[in-house]
């Protein structure tokens, strides 16, 4: 069992006032077995004339935000206090073919098994997770070597990709972030009537032997997990570390995809021509 305080810092910089500025953000944490949020808060900057927080239809806490006073500025911090204890993985020896679910097995889970509006299921994606879902072989076997797989041949390059950039460049490019991995796992998954989930979080890191933790030096992570029938429940695996989630995994929401669950989004009504965003994230391990 692990707790880590985790304080997520976004700065946005206009070049002429804003005057309005809609926000919705997912940076509340989950509850659920094995993750335990014990205190929790989100700071806007200017102050919102309007705010609300509900769940949205995947359970996922979401905080709404309206500023309408002036602005070239916007600075928006989430500081949580979590408790993890990652139980261990599910058994998972049944053929991989078993754990198609049907509206009948899992009928929660049917969606997340579709293509997005924007198809990410090619057909070198599907050839691509062929390779590992060969008929009969044990669903945690197939996704072990395919978590693998997308280590050993897609290299890890901050700043290569972008939000819109699709799950067939990164397959070509052969190159991106943990986002780009997790849609890529997601969507070899589907490609083969398994229901995927895109999961985003955190991942505390150690700092080097002899050296101090760089405060906000961390960032936020995003995985994959398959939905298993018996017990229904749903097996977390992170193809861009090559291994399942454990204590060191803060989740803070998951969904079919990237778009949505993005920590942050909104609409701005401005005249200026350009915009920065600063990100900064420290998870550090409290006792």
């Amino acid at each position: 069992m692990s707790t880590y305080r985790v304080l997520h810092h976004t700065t946005y910089a206009y070049s002429d006032e804003v005057s309005s500025s809609y926000g919705r953000a997912y940076l509340t944490p989950r509850e659920f077995p094995g993750q335990r949020l014990l205190a929790h808060d989100i700071h806007i900057d200017p102050g919102p004339s309007d705010r609300s927080a509900g769940p949205d239809v995947y359970g996922n806490a979401t905080t709404y935000f309206h500023v309408t006073q002036e602005h070239r500025r916007l600075v928006v911090t989430a500081e949580s206090l979590v408790e993890v204890d990652q139980p261990p993985p599910p058994d998972a020896d049944l053929p991989w073919e078993q754990a198609r679910p049907t509206a009948s097995t899992g009928p929660l889970a049917v969606e997340f098994t579709l293509d997005l509006t924007q198809p990410e299921i090619t057909p070198d994606v599907k050839a691509y997770a062929a390779q590992s879902f060969t008929p009969g072989r044990p669903l945690l076997e197939a996704i072990t070597e395919l978590n693998s797989r997308i280590h050993h041949d897609f290299h890890y390059r901050t700043g290569s990709t972008t939000v819109s950039t699709s799950v067939a460049d990164v397959f070509t490019a052969r190159e991106g972030v943990c986002q780009d991995f997790a849609r890529l796992a997601a969507a070899c998954l589907r490609s083969h009537g398994l229901a995927a989930r895109y999961v985003s979080g955190y991942l505390a890191t150690e700092p080097p032997p002899g050296r101090e933790r760089m405060i906000g030096a961390d960032a936020t992570h995003a995985w994959t997990a398959v939905w298993l029938p018996t017990p229904t429940t749903w097996l977390p695996f992170d193809p861009t570390n090559n291994q399942l989630p454990d204590d060191r995994y803060t989740t803070l929401a998951w969904g079919r995809d990237y778009q949505d669950v993005a920590p942050l989004r909104g609409i701005i009504y401005t005249e200026a021509a350009t915009s920065t965003i600063d990100v900064s994230v420290d998870v550090a391990p409290v006792g």
